[in-house]
């Protein structure tokens, strides 16, 4: 496959989940399908739908090619696309991190200098994944460090003032009573096929909470959230922010697993509504990160897409909410690493300045 068809068919892929901007290269979507001759409503021919959106073969070039024939090497070499990030942009190798094997392993707090005068390190191998999650996207090729700029101001959902719902959900004084209730609840059917309810964990008086979609097989199995492979991308996620599991506090937006991980029927995200607003009401946190489509259009009552959400400050009954993707896609697509490194670091400044 050429790169211009590999250019193609990432681009159309990418505009129809909603980007306008191309993350890997700084341009705008629409700019490049203009500099490529690909008109809005043209398609290319029919992709597999079982393929990811663009291997890391592709990315690199067609099996056995030198990685300069890559699309973006070619979009580059046209006079049409910005050069590779300077050496000012890569990590240096003397600051990186040691790379583990252990997906838990203890120097994931050490978040490498994203900014260094040092030549770039000769080796171009990918990190394993197990890496500290800041070292794996300095590592991301051709992925510039995008610059800091002021946040739009997104949707508002609701007032300062969360609802207080009758009965029992109102008057629970503390998480802790709040969980029995979840764990006993029968506001919808999940709780027929579920094996436990996950009522959320971590710091009682947080100030980032973390809010997914619903349990997964390994969370239905243990009672607790983010347990799985995507739950251990998150812990990396938080400590190269220096935040810890047990300094936050997550939970998703259903309680019970549903059938198979099918998607939460809107009957079920109603009856779980209430257990929701009354966690981020006794946990008070400053700022709000919420992972993956489903749980942004579930709290900000949207059905834009994530990529229209991304790089906003929205507000959840007051509270700053920032919208990224959800880990579990960052485990499919590497790519979306760099934008989800930017979202996260948006949250900490805003709760860096909520505790100031």
């Amino acid at each position: 496959m050429s790169a211009e068809d590999l250019l193609r068919r990432y681009l159309e892929q990418r505009r129809e989940m909603g980007e306008t901007e191309l993350v890997l290269d700084g341009l705008s979507v629409e700019d490049v399908m203009k500099l490529v001759g690909i008109k809005r409503g043209a398609r290319s021919a029919p992709v597999e739908r079982a393929r990811p959106l663009v291997t890391e073969s592709d990315a690199r070039g067609s099996v056995g090619e030198p990685a300069s024939s890559g699309w973006r090497d070619a979009l580059r070499a046209s006079g049409v696309a910005p050069e590779p990030p300077r050496a000012r942009d890569r990590v240096r190798a003397d600051q990186a991190p040691p790379p583990d094997d252990d997906i838990d392993a203890d120097d994931d707090d050490a978040m490498p200098d994203l900014v260094s005068d040092a030549p770039p390190p000769q080796s171009t191998a990918r990190p394993p994944r197990s890496a500290p999650f800041a070292q794996q996207v300095a590592h991301e090729p051709l992925i510039p460090a995008s610059p800091l700029a002021p946040p739009a101001a997104g949707l508002v959902v609701g007032s300062a003032e969360l609802s207080t719902f009758p009965g029992e959900i109102g008057e629970a004084t503390d998480l802790v009573q709040l969980a029995e209730l979840i764990k006993r609840c029968t506001r919808c059917d999940l709780y027929r096929t579920a094996t436990n309810a996950v009522p959320g964990e971590g710091n009682p008086h947080a100030g980032f909470m973390c809010v997914g979609e619903a349990p997964g097989a390994q969370e239905d199995a243990t009672g607790r959230p983010f347990y799985g492979q995507a739950g251990q991308l998150l812990t990396k996620i938080l400590q190269a922010v220096n935040l810890t599991r047990e300094e936050v506090f997550i939970l998703n937006v259903l309680k019970h697993r549903p059938p198979g991980n099918r998607n939460p029927l809107p009957e079920e995200v109603s009856a779980c509504r209430p257990y929701l607003v009354r966690q981020v009401e006794l946990v008070a946190p400053k700022v709000i990160l919420a992972l993956g489509t489903f749980a942004a259009q579930s709290l900000l009552e949207t059905k834009l897409s994530i990529g229209k959400l991304r790089g906003s400050v929205h507000r959840y009954h007051g509270i700053p909410v920032i919208v990224t993707y959800h880990p579990a896609a960052l485990l499919r697509n590497p790519a979306w690493k760099r934008p989800t490194w930017e979202d996260v670091q948006l949250a900490r400044r805003i709760l860096d300045s909520a505790s100031a």
